[in-house]
């Protein structure tokens, strides 16, 4: 083999199953079909559970620091507000409350990561061919080098080579004309306050407005109207500056330089499966989701770190390929909560008939000004309620149960010193507790798991049972050294 794994496409999620895989020892080769990193933005908001799957790769650093917090998103008709949605800290020890970032920085910080553990994205250089068999994947890139790995992930988005090439379907249909974005500067006076999101509800459509790190704002609008094909940046800025004040009534707002502009429609895609072979799927090129909630990068670094610690088992020999199957069987059903949600939000968003635009306007932004609503929004989709214990590594028993996630306890090392769990789950299994039989349950964790494991003592775990933490934050089992082995066995074959 040239490499254990073979990485298609360095976006975020591609860029964090890299890092995954190699914090667990697994070699890794990256290629892009792109000449370059991205230096626009399509994502830019990283929510709680995605600030977790960074600090476990040890990727997220001072982005908390650099973000915006602008966590208030204010909804206008004209210049009455309406609704007013206030996003805070879920509160769940977390490792960071939700990030205005550009997609464009956690790639970048995700790059330092992966060069840091001695990886690197090889730019110009997509798929063009690939073929498996029973022993690994023979992969041709752009160059003309033949490539052999034991295994093939594709993360290179919504028109996936390697999805094609393993003949998975992609069904979906497609669920709204299209959408102007622009990312730029705006003037104006008084000007747009940047404590929060603003959004005007018109009977034209939606108009929103975002502030970004930096000076710069991106603007979102619904323009079914805008039927100029293959439209340029500037077509795209012109349309925005012309409906931005029809859309907000603010006479004196006015667009100003543009960085970046697009046309994209929503579209709504799940994969027929998550595996062929050797060959998986993670992130857009298994799932598409309306923009609405930022659940698209989240959901697939989601897919990255829970795919790398069991792809990395299987790799090492430690577990049978049948372990692989547990990725769809937890990761799939997460998706498609997260389309369903994602596709009401979008058909709520673009109402176009008179009964739609009521229900909105005078229905549910009254319901969304509720507090207790505003709480669950923030808990929904901050993905922090995301559990695997109806799946085939889940159980029973009282809370947490397996698959449930385990919190970033303040945990104490053998030596005294202290840490957080998640900060230890870097590339590793933790085994939590203080009671008598801990010593025994650690010992059955190293037999099946080897040295990837760490032993803790939580702050709060008195004297109850141990518990096995997987590497992505989630309860494996708990009880003692036969609860460990007999959970260990079942998943690990």
């Amino acid at each position: 083999m040239d490499t254990d794994v073979l990485v298609v496409g360095a976006g975020p999620v591609g860029l964090a199953l890299a890092c995954g895989l190699l914090q667990h020892g697994v070699s890794v080769r990256v290629v892009d079909k792109a000449a370059g990193p991205a230096t626009t933005s399509r994502a830019n908001f990283v929510h709680a559970r995605g600030s977790e799957v960074l600090d476990r790769l040890d990727a997220l650093g001072d982005l908390p620091q650099e973000s915006v917090r602008a966590m208030t998103i204010t909804t206008y008709a004209g210049d009455r507000p309406m609704m007013r949605i206030r996003f805070g800290d879920p509160g769940l020890g977390t490792a960071a409350p939700p990030m205005v970032i550009s997609q464009a920085r956690v790639e970048e910080r995700l790059r330092e990561r992966l060069a840091a553990l001695g990886g690197r994205p090889e730019w110009g250089n997509g798929l063009v061919e690939a073929r498996q068999d029973e022993t690994g994947v023979t992969a041709v890139l752009a160059d003309g080098v033949t490539v052999r790995a034991g295994w093939m992930v594709g993360c290179d988005g919504t028109g996936s080579t390697v999805r094609k090439l393993a003949g998975i379907g992609f069904p979906g249909v497609r669920l709204s004309e299209r959408f102007l974005l622009v990312d730029g500067r705006l003037g104006g006076d008084p000007p747009l306050d940047r404590s929060g999101t603003s959004g005007w509800a018109h009977r034209d459509g939606v108009l929103g407005a975002m502030p970004m790190p930096g000076d710069e704002w991106r603007l979102l609008a619904y323009d079914a109207a805008f039927t100029v094909d293959n439209p340029t940046e500037e077509q795209i800025a012109d349309r925005v500056r012309r409906i931005l004040p029809e859309r907000t009534g603010l006479t004196g707002l006015r667009l100003g330089e543009v960085t970046w502009a697009s046309l994209f429609r929503v579209h709504r895609r799940l994969a027929d499966n998550y595996r062929a072979g050797r060959v998986l799927l993670a992130g857009d090129a298994a799932h598409v989701h309306a923009p609405f909630g930022g659940q698209g990068m989240l959901t697939g670094l989601g897919d990255a770190e829970n795919l790398a610690w069991k792809l990395a088992l299987v790799t090492h020999g430690v577990a049978s390929e049948r372990l692989l199957d547990t990725y769809q069987a937890e990761r799939r059903p997460l998706a498609t909560a997260v389309l369903r949600g994602s596709t009401a939000a979008t058909k709520v968003n673009i109402a176009g008939s008179p009964f739609g635009r009521f229900l909105r306007d005078q229905v549910l932004m009254r319901v969304f000004n509720q507090a207790w609503i505003q709480r669950w929004t923030t808990y929904t989709t901050s993905q922090l309620w995301v559990s695997y214990r109806r799946g085939p590594l889940g159980g029973r028993g009282g809370r947490p149960r397996p698959g449930d996630r385990v919190p970033d306890l303040a945990c104490e090392r053998g030596d005294g010193t202290r840490t957080r769990l998640h900060a230890e789950l870097r590339g590793a299994w933790a085994v939590v507790g203080d009671g008598a039989d801990v010593d025994a349950a650690f010992g059955t964790a190293r037999r099946w798991l080897g040295d990837r494991v760490v032993r803790l003592r939580a702050d709060e775990s008195g004297s109850g049972p141990a518990l096995l933490v997987r590497p992505d934050g989630h309860l494996a089992c708990k009880g003692g050294a036969a609860e460990f082995d007999r959970w260990l066995n079942g998943a690990l074959g």
